[in-house]
């Protein structure tokens, strides 16, 4: 015998079907209309999504079958070792993320574009079931909204290549939910439960959907609540419920924070509205921009929220609340203070609007509510075609229109509304719901195809795994010989993390975390960056080699070039503090504690049988030998750095340097004497450890018996580090013990910092879980029904 509650939720769940389903298919359709992988020949990572997201996922599957070199808190593979639980919480903590392990580690492309799917599809379901939490209606118009909003222009555009953004998708109907909860005295547990995994799963767009979730949840009070006591009950039990789940998440949160403060910064901008012209533009299909707000939520959506203040049947105060909250939220996104406010107070490197899917999810919820007492009529659906006709009119002075933006648009709206007012025939009710699934369909999937024209047309794009992957990973497994020796990927780079791509454990390393002690070492020693110093380049210089124990370096021919190196940790005599200077050279025999360049016996030209190297970071063109290879330095500042670039052995005066454009003002040729650099490694490797274990995240070696002055370990030395149960010391931006006489043994580990201090946040927040559930239970009732439609015409809430 079934239950009272079971067919709603049944159908519930049909309309969470559908909308999952209907996303899966229109995302589909889009990119095989584009033709990206993996439906075609078109590169699909393009920017971040194949410099960090693919590159982290596929460490990320190392370490759930056991072969990466590190683990949760400490990467040993990426910028000669640096801490991990920051990059984890930042770009892997998603639940979904963990299913990039069932995939061949050859298809860890295929691997994050089907969590990348599923993730939109997930938000899809949420928003479906949260709306049917509000009032109930057709499961099946629940489906289409709820796609809707998962195929926003934001989604398929821009989270599309960078998938930790759609846990904020996900989050803010699912946060929603818990403020239904919070309304109805129920739930605080799972309440914040649900708080902790959103938040944990991306920290960023999570801020923001619990932001917008705050805004619904006071209109949903202010509609469904008498009385100012009752509504700030339920105000208080969500906050309640919202600061437990972020405590619980302080393991992860807290140390991400602190790694943000101390990474390399990024590129600070001044926020500038775009005309709202360009505004207007986005709320059409088919439309892109970097750095506009992709509003587009389908036009049947729209529709119904442009008529939902027209609509009569509704109570004035439900249409003046949605309404007024829709435009309120548009505006915010145009107001410098709101902006920031979005952004926790820092305007974003690159798309300004990442606040964008929140507006999405907030025009949906109008939209249902629209239909709270039934499809709007004709009237209202006229209403509101006009204002819509009227914001397309106003885009027409956009650069980002087209006339196929128009077509879709124009057709779109005719058809939905057609759709929307034969509704109200029940013998129309398939067709028309047909309809409107078949125009957000074609929408959807014609706004995702014109994104990755325009993402592949302006953005950078990087290959899909293929036989040079492949190539590269089975030369540097076979050539592997951690922790005796490091193996570097090298340049030219497939992507800025190939070491966590490839394999090694090289100089190379792009993240948001990128410490700012790495970036300014590396900088000192003549490696580039791109990214404006975020996206740290191998160094390919057998100087740096040697300090950093690299001993095997892939080449471009795909053979792999060795070199005696001396061991993770060697010794440095007793001394003054040393400190970089202006030179590259200079740094790199600083650091080595030997002299191996020479100067030029001619300006441009290197002594016959030593190594030219040129350091000229601000020049974006060739250079060569006279009789050597062309090399590609890329420059461009200040968002490119060029490396210090090897130009091969000199010849003496054939070999002279040659610049294939207009000379830099500032360039350097040095000359190594290779002879010079085997004799400093050879005395360095005569006083460095005799044995080194190396952990997950600590370093133990055993020195010789003379051992004296600094141990100095080849490791940023980034915050963290311990050694001797203090914090580490430096030596000229890497770990360094100094040595007391007769020390034989050193150990030092890393931690990040904040962890403990984050584990005693979530404790405290654990024990205080079952306390909230007890304060909700006891503050249950006082509530009324629900306004969102006249009382008659309204059911009891469907059960969550």
């Amino acid at each position: 015998m079934s239950t009272p509650h079971r067919s709603p939720r049944r159908r519930s769940l049909l309309g969470s079907a559908l909308a999952a389903l209907l996303t899966a298919v229109a995302v589909g359709a889009g990119d095989a209309a584009a033709r990206v992988h993996p439906y075609g020949p078109r590169h699909r990572s393009v920017n971040d999504l194949g410099n960090q997201f693919v590159p982290f996922h596929a460490h990320l599957w190392d370490l759930l079958h056991g072969r990466a070199h590190g683990g949760l808190l400490f990467n040993w593979q990426s910028g000669f070792g640096t801490g991990f639980l920051p990059d984890l919480g930042t770009y892997l903590s998603s639940p979904l993320s963990v299913l990039v392990a069932l995939f061949p580690r050859e298809d860890i492309d295929l691997a994050v574009y089907a969590v990348t799917v599923l993730k939109t599809a997930l938000a899809a379901a949420a928003m479906a079931w949260l709306l049917r939490t509000h009032h109930r209606g057709p499961w099946w118009a629940a489906g289409l909204l709820g796609a809707s909003y998962a195929l926003c222009g934001w989604s398929v555009i821009e989270a599309s290549y960078n998938p930790m953004w759609l846990d904020g998708l996900v989050a803010f109907p699912l946060l929603c939910l818990t403020g239904e909860w919070a309304l109805r005295s129920r739930r605080p547990v799972p309440a914040a439960l649900v708080v902790a995994v959103c938040w944990t799963a991306n920290f960023y767009t999570a801020f923001m959907a619990t932001l917008g979730a705050a805004l619904v949840l006071l209109v949903r009070a202010a509609l469904v609540h008498e009385g100012l006591r009752a509504r700030l009950s339920a105000v208080g039990r969500a906050a309640a419920a919202t600061v437990l789940g972020i405590a619980l998440t302080a393991p992860v949160l807290l140390p991400l924070f602190l790694s943000t403060g101390r990474a390399h910064p990024g590129w600070a901008r001044e926020f500038r509205p775009v005309p709202w012209a360009d505004l207007f533009a986005r709320l059409l299909p088919g439309t892109y921009s970097f750095s506009s707000p992709a509003v587009f939520v389908g036009t049947g959506t729209l529709l119904l929220a442009a008529a939902l203040p027209f609509h009569r049947a509704l109570p004035p105060r439900t249409r003046l609340y949605w309404a007024g909250l829709t435009a309120a939220v548009a505006l915010s996104l145009q107001w410098e203070p709101t902006h920031l406010a979005w952004h926790l107070l820092a305007t974003p490197n690159g798309s300004p609007y990442r606040q964008t899917f929140v507006l999405a999810g907030i025009i949906v919820i109008a939209a249902w509510s629209a239909l709270a007492a039934g499809p709007p009529r004709l009237p209202a659906l006229a209403a509101g075609a006009a204002l819509l006709a009227a914001a397309a009119l106003w885009a027409h002075g956009s650069t980002l229109v087209t006339a196929w933006a128009y077509a879709l648009f124009a057709a779109g709206l005719a058809l939905t509304a057609s759709a929307w007012w034969a509704l109200r025939h029940r013998r129309l009710l398939l067709p028309a719901a047909a309809l409107l699934a078949a125009v957000l369909l074609a929408q959807a999937a014609a706004t995702t195809a014109f994104g990755h024209r325009g993402k592949l047309g302006g953005l950078d794009d990087y290959p899909s795994w293929g036989p040079a992957h492949t190539a590269r990973a089975a030369a540097l497994a076979a050539a592997d010989g951690w922790p005796a020796y490091r193996t570097d990927p090298s340049r030219p780079a497939l992507s800025g993390n190939d070491p966590l791509l490839l394999g090694g454990e090289g100089g190379a390393y792009y993240s948001s975390h990128t410490p700012a002690v790495f970036t300014r070492t590396m900088v000192a020693l003549g490696a580039g960056w791109t990214s404006r110093g975020r996206n740290v380049q191998s160094l390919d210089n057998p100087v740096t080699d040697a300090v950093f124990a690299v001993g095997a370096r892939l080449q471009p021919d795909g053979s792999v070039l060795r070199a005696d190196v001396p061991p993770l940790v060697t010794t440095r005599p007793p001394g003054a503090p040393l400190a970089y200077g202006d030179s590259p050279f200079a740094n790199q025999e600083l650091l080595l504690g030997a002299r191996v360049y020479e100067d030029p016996v001619t300006p441009g030209t290197c002594r016959a049988g030593t190594e030219a190297f040129l350091w000229a970071p601000e020049y974006n063109a060739t250079a060569r030998l006279a009789d050597g290879r062309t090399f590609r330095l890329n420059g461009n500042a200040p968002r490119n750095r060029a490396a210090l670039q090897p130009l091969g052995v000199s010849r003496g005066t054939s070999s002279a340097l040659v610049f294939d454009a207009a000379p830099p003002p500032r360039w350097t040729l040095s000359c190594l004497d290779r002879s010079r650099l085997d004799a400093a490694v050879a005395g360095l490797r005569a006083t460095a450890a005799t044995a080194v274990r190396v952990g997950s995240s600590d370093v133990r070696a055993t020195l010789p018996p003379d051992a004296r002055g600094t141990a100095v370990l080849s490791v940023p030395a980034t915050a963290g580090w311990t050694c001797k149960g203090r914090p580490a010391a430096e030596h000229l931006g890497l770990v360094a013990v100094p040595l007391t006489p007769g020390t034989t043994r050193i150990g030092c580990s890393y931690r990040p910092p904040g962890l403990v201090a984050g584990l005693a946040v979530a404790g405290a927040a654990l024990i205080l879980l079952p306390f909230a559930a007890r304060l909700s239970g006891r503050g249950r009732g006082g509530g009324r029904r629900p306004s969102g439609a006249p009382p008659a015409a309204l059911p009891a809430p469907v059960p969550a």
